[in-house]
């Protein structure tokens, strides 16, 4: 009986996510790729949406963390965070082993020890639909999930390279098209570059920047910023989630051909990275609400900033491999099922 009442309950939060009208426009974008429509959102068009969202979000942040302040809980919401994007890529890198090539390994680990921008924006739309209160800084979480992945991988090539592994002379020149030539040697310089490189990218420092704001003017602000960062914001989300749903139905077919095995990874890895986002965040006594974005931030995978990245850090590796699984696979999966199962087990799991 309890177990019936249950899955009735998910049931309803997987459809009223469904029925959402930002979710309906990936589909509709995503059925669009699939018929191999002609439609097509212009990239300058799609650069704006998405700086436009990162303002929005880091400005909401802020707001929100003005009104909290820095408590023990944004400590503990931020430690946890560190945590997981260093754990879930070096746990990935050792067992990806096991199925690809190092180098492919090391780029997977960080494509999945990353986090996706737009399906942490939508899961807080998401939250915020139903009415579960989160923290601010969660935002400033997400950006501290993204870099440790790609470092780490760079890490992991660097010792591949010294132990001679297969591949180490293959340079991938392209996202689409895959092209042979010698080894280009990435040294552990090149690793402060990166890190640099992601710490001082255009999208954080619009994030970061735009909580600072929202923090320093408080209501004021809040206020002034409404019709810009409130009213706008589901309209634009669902703009830009039609982009994505073009963007995921032709990246799909990139993951054709792939082990079974990857692809099981790319389904079921991030299941198992929300479970042990959730374990964490039941030990720090996190809320509900930043329990389940830390959850779906784990469970989340790049598909922006890694692979741009990992194109020139990691030549030997496919990107046409962690790209496809990325955006192919675990970016729908988590827009359209991850998000309203993960919130699920959060309001079960925690307090």
């Amino acid at each position: 009986m309890q177990g019936d009442r249950l899955r009735h309950q998910l049931g309803a939060f997987t459809m009223q996510n469904l029925v959402d009208p930002a979710i309906l426009f990936f589909v509709l974008g995503a059925l669009a790729g699939v018929l191999k429509s002609n439609l097509e959102i212009p990239p300058q068009i799609s650069r704006f949406l998405s700086l436009y969202l990162l303002m929005a979000l880091g400005l909401k942040g802020g707001f929100a963390l003005s009104h909290s302040g820095f408590t023990s809980q944004v400590v503990s919401s931020l430690g946890c965070a560190v945590f997981l994007a260093i754990a879930i890529p070096a746990a990935g890198y050792l067992l990806l082993k096991r199925m690809v090539c190092g180098f492919d390994a090391a780029a997977i680990a960080a494509t999945y020890g990353s986090v996706s921008a737009v399906t942490f924006i939508t899961a807080t739309q998401y939250l915020e639909t139903h009415d579960l209160a989160y923290g601010g800084h969660m935002a400033a979480a997400m950006a501290l999930m993204e870099s440790p992945a790609i470092v780490m991988a760079v890490l992991f090539a660097n010792a591949l390279r010294k132990q001679g592994a297969p591949g180490s002379a293959v340079i991938s020149t392209s996202l689409e098209n895959p092209a042979s030539g010698p080894a280009q040697p990435t040294g552990f310089g090149s690793v402060f570059k990166i890190l640099h490189e992601s710490l001082t990218d255009g999208a954080q420092i619009l994030l970061l920047g735009s909580m600072v704001v929202g923090f320093v003017t408080g209501d004021t602000g809040k206020a002034a910023m409404k019709p810009f960062s409130g009213d706008l914001f589901k309209g634009m989300l669902a703009f830009f989630l039609l982009d994505m749903g073009l963007m995921a139905a032709r990246n799909a077919l990139q993951a054709k051909g792939t082990s079974p095995w990857v692809i099981a990874y790319a389904a079921l890895g991030p299941v198992v990275h929300a479970a042990a986002a959730l374990g964490v965040s039941r030990l720090a006594g996190l809320s509900q609400g930043d329990g389940a974005l830390l959850m779906i931030l784990s469970a989340s995978a790049s598909y922006i900033a890694v692979p741009a990245a990992l194109r020139f850090a990691i030549p030997e590796a496919r990107p046409a491999l962690y790209f496809g699984m990325s955006l192919g696979v675990t970016f729908p999966l988590n827009i359209l099922v991850g998000i309203p199962v993960y919130v699920y087990a959060a309001r079960l799991a925690l307090r």
